[in-house]
């Protein structure tokens, strides 16, 4: 079976060097050196310029060599991007284009020969109708997104086919939510997990597409490094690049994507609220953001290309296009007071090197900095930002048990359906051996049980999801309410749940 793995590695251009440094040890020395040592092992990845220079700037060089040595062997497919991760879907054409060429002038300059994108990641995998005429146009043969782009669902996608954006002749591959989350989440952490994962898939003639942030491994969850190759080095897999998928499936299906992120979800979609954590229409400093971003954009756009200044107030302008800013604002539930003011002291910088600024005009920039600062600063005090993140995982935060079995009628064969599931899942994970997996679901259903799961980071209810197929999950669960509902549906207390 062929696998495509994709890994997108990135850090803010204003990175700490403490911090960098941290992630270079967990994640990215890790990782690249064990892609050199694999020797079977390709994939493709997306680095964005911003880090390159970060590792160039603070003496990480012989990560730039091994990129660039694994590029000229082929075993790397590089991808475009943005040099500054800025969230595409927000941006006009023209600027869209600048962000993609100055990422790919600092990959080519740091990477030389090896650098040959044929593939474009738009960061966050951000989609909108606008950019595959863009994409196309830069010379790009394909773009990567997640599966629910496909048609706002999961689990659609058929992966013995090769999908072109209708209207032209940009290719399009789905990211796997399913098995990608899997490896994330450690729950696939061997050969022998990943096949009983893929089970239903090995001999079905498929391809996989899996794709991940590279920090997960190490950073995010530290030992997941040391088990990936492991995972990777399963003989039964065939590891491609995406762009050798078109080399192996010639059957060609017609698509119109949807709009949508990696993280969307069908509710997201359905709201028409993909952006939230960018552009949440109840949160003030993101419209502030976004306003003081236009307000800047504006006259950088006014200013003449030939004024001396002109350079270094675009160089300004695009690490000000960042979209880190936007996500650390959006308290559902990522928050920093740090990310959010260096976002807008960038932009204010910015507006302070453009010359023959109106008064007019400087004022209300210097007054988008301080409302944006002065609103964070008191969310923060007075308790606003962890109501906002309350509210957002007050689902969560109710005991399983409770949105279940305390509702009545069927959802209490919801909540029995779960607890069997997780039931089995240990006893199969027993009999393999696997003995840290099943102590998981022991401790999972414990903690349902006694309504302990709202401590949780992770609810067992998410994991499960993840290592049962969506599909087999809602077969067992409607199967479970029928059952109660033969049971119970004569109890008239239970009549109308």
């Amino acid at each position: 079976m062929y696998w495509a793995n994709f890994l997108h590695i990135y850090q803010p251009a204003e990175q700490q060097p403490d911090v960098l440094e941290a992630i270079v040890a967990q994640s990215y020395r890790p990782l690249l050196e064990g892609l050199k040592k694999h020797k079977r092992v390709n994939l493709t990845l997306n680095i964005s310029g911003a880090l390159f220079e970060l590792f160039d700037k603070y003496g990480y060089k012989d990560l730039i060599d091994i990129l660039r040595d694994l590029g000229k062997e082929n075993r790397i497919e590089f991808t475009s991007s943005t040099k500054y991760h800025a969230l595409l879907p927000f941006l006009s054409e023209d600027e869209i284009i600048r962000q993609v060429k100055i990422n790919d002038e600092t990959n080519k300059f740091f990477l030389g020969g090896a650098y040959k994108p044929r593939g474009f990641f738009p960061p966050e995998m951000a989609y909108s109708e606008n950019l595959p005429a863009i994409i196309s146009s830069l010379g790009f043969e394909w773009i990567i997104l997640d599966e629910i782009a496909y048609d706002g669902y999961i689990e659609r996608v058929d992966y013995k086919k090769i999908y072109k954006i209708a209207g032209g002749n940009l290719k399009v591959f789905f990211r796997e939510r399913r098995l990608s989350n899997l490896i994330m989440s450690a729950v696939v952490r061997s050969r022998e997990s990943l096949f009983e994962a893929m089970a239903q898939d090995l001999k079905s003639g498929r391809y996989v597409l899996t794709a991940m942030d590279g920090e997960t491994f190490g950073h995010h969850r530290p030992g997941l490094e040391k088990m990936i190759f492991d995972v990777f080095d399963a003989p039964e897999f065939e590891l491609i690049k995406i762009s050798d998928i078109l080399s192996y499936y010639g059957e060609i299906k017609e698509v119109l994507p949807v709009k949508s992120t990696w993280a969307s979800s069908r509710k997201d979609i359905e709201e028409n609220n993909q952006f939230l954590s960018w552009a949440d229409s109840g949160n003030i400093i993101h419209k502030w953001q976004r306003e003081f971003t236009e307000l800047i954009l504006k006259e950088v756009y006014a200013m003449d290309k030939n004024n001396p200044r002109y350079v270094l107030v675009r160089e300004k302008t695009d690490l000000a296009l960042s979209s880190d800013h936007f996500w650390w604002a959006s308290a559902k539930p990522w928050w920093s007071l740090e990310m959010i003011e260096a976002g807008a002291y960038r932009l204010l910088d910015t507006m302070r090197h453009i010359p023959d600024v109106s008064k007019k005009n400087f004022e209300e920039a210097r007054n988008y900095y301080e409302k944006i600062i002065t609103t964070a600063f008191n969310w923060q005090r007075t308790g606003k930002i962890r109501q906002m993140m309350k509210e957002q995982k007050s689902i969560i935060r109710i005991p399983f048990k409770d949105r279940t079995i305390g509702r009545g009628g069927a959802e209490e064969g919801v909540y029995w359906a779960f607890i069997n599931m997780m039931k089995r899942l240990e006893k199969e994970a027993t009999l393999k051996g696997e003995y840290e997996k099943a102590i998981l679901w022991r401790d999972a259903i414990y903690k349902l049980e006694n309504k302990l799961d709202i401590y949780d980071t992770i609810n067992a209810i998410d994991l499960l999801r993840v290592e049962i197929s969506n599909k087999e999950v809602e077969e067992i669960i409607e199967k479970y309410k029928n059952k109660y509902r033969e049971i119970r549906g004569g109890q008239p207390e239970q009549r109308g749940n």
